[in-house]
């Protein structure tokens, strides 16, 4: 823990990428504004190791004995978090599983500090060769892993972690086994247990900020390739997102864990709209009625959709009741958060709606969805949703 703590400490005195603030150039002295530089410390020392300057062989006793990690590494590192509940709810507690999940919050600390300067830099020039560049794109591009497979694993790591989170066992209380060992171990257990429940959830915490890291450069490499600043040997991948919903989709028992574990608001809103939006009905014909169309790629539209009770028949039939219910609340609390936090409605996150009219679409689709289903009533978890929606409504009139 000491180590982690002077590691982060060194990072951020001495940052190995990080924006200087210069004056612009003599053909731009008529804008007094200044321009922010990117600067690599090319001799900064790093943890990971991509270089091939010399035989694989080679290269690889050299990382071994300097204690460098790969894309293989970190990839491996990951399907171990994977393994949190099996290997805590033992009789006693190994210092190995601590130890672990230190090192990966350290390396994604180290990948942020990479990232994020370069992200800056390249919204303001455009220049695709600082985000290649960046530690991130060279894991995923790595040929020693699998990119699909680190992020269904991310999905798993991440959800397995939440569960662990949510178990009373670890609460900082010795088991019996723990009581009767010797007081130096016993004091080591002890120690252990205390710290890790904070610090799986800082862990989870880590893998979600790794995943909006790498949903943030695929959208950075989508904006370089159609101005043409990519080349061939950047290549094609499948964008996280879209593997994120598919996994969503065919693997359900992962659905409710990993929306109950994400907080990045603004990607929870997008990521269930887009999951929803799969299930909307087309209108193939439009009639002299059919005058208001629905847009079901914004909140406000996936809401409307479900105020009608024959789309929402049609909805819960292939996803459930449960999953509707859970996926609109969780919306709902993605939307309130943004609000809270002075997002702009735009037409891409909320579309035209207001608050009030989000709200009465909330109340209007629960009761469709209640009535598709006579058996089933509200969850908890969407009665909250509701009941929030209704004071909120409330309030503003």
């Amino acid at each position: 823990m000491t180590s982690y703590q002077l590691l982060l400490e060194l990072d951020k005195r001495f940052p190995r990428v990080y924006l200087s603030e210069t004056e612009k150039s003599e053909s731009c002295k008529s804008s007094s504004l200044l321009h922010n530089e990117l600067v690599v410390v090319e001799e900064a020392w790093s943890p990971f190791s991509f270089g091939s300057n010399v035989s694989s062989s080679e290269k690889e006793d050299n990382d071994k004995n300097s204690g460098l990690l790969d894309a293989t590494a970190f990839h491996l590192l990951i399907e171990d978090l994977i393994k949190v509940s099996e290997e805590a709810n033992t009789e006693v507690l190994e210092s190995k599983l601590l130890r672990n999940m230190l090192l990966f919050l350290y390396l994604v600390n180290v990948l942020e500090g990479d990232f994020v300067p370069r992200s800056l830099a390249f919204t303001e020039n455009s220049d695709w060769i600082t985000l290649r560049e960046s530690l991130l794109n060279m894991i995923l591009v790595s040929r020693k892993i699998t990119y699909k497979g680190l992020i269904k694993d991310c999905l798993s790591a991440m959800c397995e972690l939440s569960r662990f989170s949510t178990d009373n066992r670890h609460d900082g209380k010795p088991t019996e086994t723990e009581a009767k060992s010797t007081e130096g171990t016993e004091n080591r257990h002890i120690a252990i247990a205390i710290a890790l429940p904070d610090v799986v959830k800082c862990t989870c915490d880590a893998v979600q900020k790794l995943l909006s890291m790498i949903i943030e450069l695929d959208s950075f490499k989508k904006a370089a390739d159609l101005e043409g600043r990519t080349t061939r040997a950047d290549g094609t991948r499948t964008p996280a997102m879209e593997i994120i919903l598919d996994e969503l989709t065919y693997e359900k028992n992962i659905l409710f864990p990993f929306f109950q574990a994400f907080n990045k608001p603004e990607l929870k809103l997008d990521m269930i709209v887009q999951y929803l939006q799969k299930y909307i009905p087309k209108t193939s014909v439009r009639t002299r009625r059919s005058t208001d169309s629905i847009d079901g790629s914004t909140f406000g539209g996936v809401l409307k959709c479900f105020s009608n009770v024959n789309n929402a028949k049609a909805i819960t039939k292939k996803i459930s009741t449960e999953v509707a219910q859970l996926l609109i609340a969780h919306a709902f609390q993605a939307y309130i958060l943004l609000l809270s936090q002075r997002y702009t409605e735009s037409k891409e996150k909320t579309g035209d709606n207001s608050l009030p009219d989000i709200c009465n679409d909330m109340i209007s689709a629960f009761t469709c969805i209640k009535k598709t289903d006579g058996h089933t009533g509200l969850l908890p978890f969407a009665k909250e949703a509701l009941f929030t929606a209704s004071i909120m409504l409330s309030s503003s009139s």
